[in-house]
């Protein structure tokens, strides 16, 4: 009959093994979670290729997603990054396949 305390310092030592695998196994880049970085308003205009008044007319249009403390705005660059996603325009390709899609669709 085997030991128990064997036994037991076997199996700490495959634990051991593997923590230590995973500590050294690279993380691949879709695990890491995007840190949100605050910009200013000049570090927002230069991210957007803006000037800084444009930056402000699109603050008092309410169209640019804005955080304000203490007089002084603050944007979030995961924010603004999904601003501009939302204006992307869709290829002619794009809007085809969609309307084949739709047309399919109403047929069946």
């Amino acid at each position: 009959m085997n030991n128990p305390f064997e036994v037991i310092e076997a199996r700490l030592n495959n634990i051991e093994t593997l923590l230590l695998d995973l500590k050294h196994t690279p993380k691949e880049q879709g695990e890491q979670p995007e840190t949100d970085e605050l910009l200013t308003v000049q570090d927002t205009a230069k991210f957007l290729s803006l000037s800084v008044p444009t930056v402000y007319t699109l603050i008092s249009k309410g169209e640019l997603p804005v955080m304000k403390r203490s007089k002084r705005c603050y944007f979030s660059k995961v924010e603004l990054i999904n601003y501009l996603k939302q204006g992307r325009k869709k290829t002619l390709a794009e809007t085809a396949s969609e309307a084949e899609q739709y047309l399919k669709t109403k047929k069946g």
